[in-house]
């Protein structure tokens, strides 16, 4: 920096503090342009931050923004982009209902309206993909433009003002010690940048009708998407709704329990040399372990299955109580009702009363 750059820069840095701590006024600007000032700082704040939350409400997913932001450089290198070059989650919520569509197959209703659904997903991820690259090279991509470019010169002019403002302020309040030319050079410069500086400003905000155009811009493309949203969704409801009418018309299959397999134990093997086992004593139960404690079960007979419900006896019952039914073991009983977890009603040979479920196996349960 030369000597004479050097000397500005002390005058501006002198002027500053002197207005600052000594309280020395400077040159006041005039109305209007102070009004013009603040409308262009509030709408450079007004850009800024409708520049971020438009590129937020597009891509919540900050990985995805970083992405949105590139699609500028991307569009001049490879001029006009088809996607945006990263997933929409309607397209993930797509790909994930068909590909579970398939793993249910034809036969199942939820599968094949998994598979509608998924696709109608997958259109919405591609109208999703036009919305974003729409707005950002007609809505974002000038508004950028104007925050680096326009705003970013006025800024730049004002802040070229305000240090002339400083050094003729200075030399001002040295006026007699200063040279009167050098007085006026920095007045002339003064005015230059003020002029400078109020003409930028004043273009910005009468061409402001450009900010209306892309705004318009930015409003015809998401009127562009949901409009064919709406018509994607009415299509998928369609088929949902015949997929329910025909489900509902078609007759429904019943389902029936297939007959338990007879299990037969068959002769037991003499295990104590080929002398024959001694028969076990008959087991008469009592009161006090019917409805808790079990016998020793002894082999049943096999019997054919049965559709109805009903037991087959274990073991032979004596019936001590009035009421209680009597059997023997291999008896099939038809079950007509169950009185609490213990004991069973039911009729054998025309006699109907009650007995223990512990001496019976259940061969047909009761409906539920």
């Amino acid at each position: 920096m030369s000597v004479a750059g050097l000397k500005k820069q002390f005058y501006k840095a002198s002027q500053l503090v002197s207005e600052k701590v000594g309280g020395a006024e400077g040159t006041k600007l005039d109305e209007d342009f102070k009004e013009m000032e603040k409308k262009v700082d509030v709408t450079s704040k007004a850009v800024t931050e409708v520049l971020a939350r438009t590129i937020e409400y597009l891509q919540p997913n900050p990985a995805s923004r970083a992405k949105l932001t590139m699609l500028n450089t991307v569009s001049k290198i490879r001029g006009q982009v088809k996607n945006p070059g990263y997933p929409q989650s309607e397209g993930l919520l797509g790909e994930c209902m068909i590909r579970h569509g398939k793993e249910l197959g034809g036969e199942s209703n939820f599968g094949d309206a998994l598979l509608d659904a998924g696709e109608s997903m997958k259109r919405l991820a591609e109208v999703k993909d036009s919305l974003d690259i729409e707005v950002k090279q007609n809505f974002i991509d000038p508004l950028q433009n104007l925050c680096d470019k326009d705003l970013k010169e006025i800024q730049h002019h004002l802040k070229k003002l305000e240090g002339r403002r400083l050094d003729f302020d200075y030399k001002k309040k040295r006026q007699g010690r200063i040279p009167d030319e050098e007085l006026r050079q920095a007045l002339e410069k003064f005015e230059e940048s003020k002029e400078v500086a109020e003409t930028s400003m004043h273009n910005l905000l009468e061409t402001d009708i450009e900010q209306v155009s892309q705004l318009s811009a930015l409003v015809d493309a998401q009127l562009d998407y949901h409009r064919q949203a709406v018509q994607i969704l009415d299509e998928l409801a369609d088929k949902l709704k015949r997929r329910m009418r025909d489900a509902s018309s078609r007759p429904k299959r019943e389902y029936k329990p297939k007959p338990r397999e007879p299990f037969d134990l068959g002769e037991p093997e003499q295990s104590n040399g080929g002398f024959p086992c001694a028969t076990a004593p008959k087991i008469t139960p009592s009161s006090s372990f019917r409805s808790s404690d079990k016998p020793i079960r002894t082999p049943s007979r096999s019997m054919p299955p049965l559709d109805q419900p009903s037991c087959k006896a274990l073991y032979d019952f004596e019936p001590e109580n009035a009421g209680e039914l009597g059997f023997h073991e291999g008896d099939v009983i038809t079950l007509t009702n169950q009185i609490d977890e213990n004991w069973y009603e039911g009729m054998l040979h025309g006699q109907s009363g009650f007995f223990p479920l512990s001496y019976v196996e259940v061969l047909v349960p009761l409906p539920q």
